[in-house]
């Protein structure tokens, strides 16, 4: 019977998207919805792109092996992330009224630097996008009592969430965000009731988590420790910031209050919800350690949905996959129509100065189309854990958007060569340290970061008369 509740659900969700598409008729349209979303829709956009697999299968996973401290990236660095667009860059991004948060590259700094960031962040979204396709095939196998493999699901999964992504781009995703919020919210609570009938109250699970130890968030007071907490923490708070998907939801709200109120509401959502599944996933160990024991050192992300398909009944499973597969869907559409956007208006369209609006349209799908052939192809032979997957996807933009993005809005002598060594000096030391000394006291990403500041202090300390001659 499950199985036919899932694809009821997800020939409905699929068949809403479609309909979305009905509003697409311009690249405004397809990738900033028209620039026209109220705060709810906003809001919903914000809260669900970000709560994807990683949220449900792979942050529990990895806290019942590391407790709070292995989780530092994300809820906590993702929530703040949204916190800080909100209250430092939504107001002057959205005022500048671009399409594309590569315009904003291009418009300070240069077309090599807005060429050199775009790659970058369309290739900080492969490992993202494969996260939510994995856990795709994961789902549909769980489902279907392996009836349908893993691979199999990812196909699947990756090819219906397409179909709506092609045609009704950020229309599509809103509107389909919006619905699936809601599952997303009445699914976790209503299955969090569930569970907490079977462990004997919210208290039992929480002191005995405390009592475990998975409570202990900050770091051993040594070196190597606190720069690999400051580390783990800026990769997703300060990586995420200058991504195209956190740009567009910016970007399509109505005006720039709904802007930074849906950043600052989405960010706090998220952070209370995100909390749900961990308490779920720690139920687990109470109800049934065995299944615990079984899956922690193999295959962790099985935990939930084997607790859910053995110990919970009909009703409570249809309501935990559907705002599962809810939370993946939003994610997937949203991390697949981000990067194909800002390819095909970034660097596709600077080689063809003369594209009509219609034709660069045509362009955005393909790219969609495309990255969606890598992006499964990646995640089918990929052998990282979702978390893992998901924490890796921002190193790149922290060591090479972050500072070039942060300086550009606040810094008065940002220019085009302190724009151009930053990347170049944060790319080159973080690659560098990850083939040379990826164990190092100063962890990869962070030398890559603070490499990224000192070239943009040397750019734009640079005399004016220096600089014209260069």
């Amino acid at each position: 019977m499950l199985i036919w509740f899932v694809i009821i659900y997800w020939v409905v969700s699929v068949g809403i998207g479609l309909w979305a598409a009905l509003r697409v008729k311009n690249t405004a349209d397809f990738a900033a919805a028209g620039h026209s979303l109220p705060l709810p829709i906003v809001t919903a956009t914000v809260f669900a792109t970000w709560f994807g697999s990683e949220t449900v299968l792979g942050i529990p996973a990895t806290f019942l092996k590391d407790g709070f401290g292995g989780i530092v990236a994300d809820p906590f660095g993702s929530s703040l992330c949204l916190i800080l667009v909100g209250l430092f860059f939504a107001r002057h991004l959205y005022n500048r009224r671009m399409l594309t948060i590569g315009d904003f590259f291009r418009e300070k700094y240069g077309r090599t630097v807005e060429v050199l960031v775009t790659l970058c962040i369309v290739v900080s979204y492969l490992g993202w996008v494969a996260a939510q396709i994995k856990a795709l095939g994961l789902v549909f196998n769980v489902v279907s009592e392996g009836a349908i493999t893993q691979t199999g699901g990812m196909l699947i999964g990756a090819g219906s969430v397409l179909i709506y992504t092609l045609f009704g781009g950020m229309w599509a995703v809103a509107i389909t965000d919006f619905i699936q919020m809601i599952i997303i919210v009445v699914g976790m609570l209503y299955i969090g009731g569930e569970m907490t009938a079977q462990t004997g109250g919210i208290g039992v699970v929480i002191e005995r988590a405390s009592a475990a130890g998975k409570f202990n968030f900050w770091p051993e007071m040594n070196l190597a420790s606190i720069l690999g907490f400051v580390a783990a923490l800026c990769t997703m708070m300060l990586g995420s910031i200058p991504q195209q998907d956190v740009f567009q939801r910016i970007t399509s709200s109505k005006n720039v209050n709904i802007a930074v109120q849906a950043a600052l509401l989405g960010g706090v959502l998220y952070f209370i919800f995100a909390f749900v599944p961990l308490y779920l996933a720690y139920s687990a160990t109470i109800i049934n350690p065995g299944l615990v024991n079984q899956y922690l050192d193999t295959d962790p992300q099985m935990i939930l949905p084997k607790l859910i398909m053995n110990h919970a009944p009909l009703i409570a499973q249809v309501m935990f996959f559907g705002a599962l597969l809810s939370a993946i869907k939003s994610c997937a559409s949203a991390t697949l129509l981000a990067p194909s956007v800002t390819f095909a208006e970034n660097i596709v369209r600077g080689f063809f100065k003369h594209l009509s609006d219609q034709d660069l349209l045509k362009i955005m799908r393909i790219t969609v189309l495309c990255f969606t052939v890598v992006v499964t192809f990646f995640a089918i032979n990929s052998q990282l854990s979702i978390f893992k997957m998901v924490e890796s996807a921002y190193k790149v933009t922290l060591v090479a958007a972050f500072v070039p993005l942060a300086f550009g809005v606040y810094w008065s002598r940002a220019n085009s060569l302190g724009g151009l060594l930053s990347v170049v000096f944060g790319l080159t030391m973080w690659i560098s340290c990850e083939i040379l000394a990826p164990n190092a006291i100063m962890p990869p990403q962070l030398a890559g970061l603070c490499a990224s500041i000192v070239g943009m202090l040397i750019g734009g300390l640079v005399p004016k008369g220096l600089l014209k001659a260069i």
